[in-house]
C-alpha cells in the first residue's frame, strides 16, 4: 500500500480556499493531527484529510463526483 500524504498547500489546493483560510482550518481542532513534520512544514495523511473533508465539508466531496 502506497502512503498518501499532503502538505499545507495541497490541502488549501483541495478544499479550495485561499492559504490563510487553510491555515485557519488546519489549526482548528477537530482537523486531523498531522501524522510528522518535516523541516518543509507538516504532513497529513490524505486519507484522515479526506474523511474530514466527507463529514465537515461534503459539498466538496459532490462537486468531484459531477467533474
Amino acid at each position: 500500500m502506497e502512503l498518501q500524504l499532503m502538505g499545507a498547500a495541497e490541502i488549501q489546493e483541495r478544499l479550495g480556499v485561499s492559504r490563510q483560510r487553510a491555515y485557519i482550518l488546519i489549526n482548528r481542532r477537530d482537523f486531523p493531527a498531522p501524522i510528522a513534520t518535516l523541516k518543509m512544514g507538516n504532513v497529513w495523511l490524505k486519507e484522515h484529510v479526506e474523511a474530514w473533508i466527507a463529514e465537515k465539508r461534503p459539498h466538496l466531496l459532490e462537486a468531484d463526483d459531477e467533474a
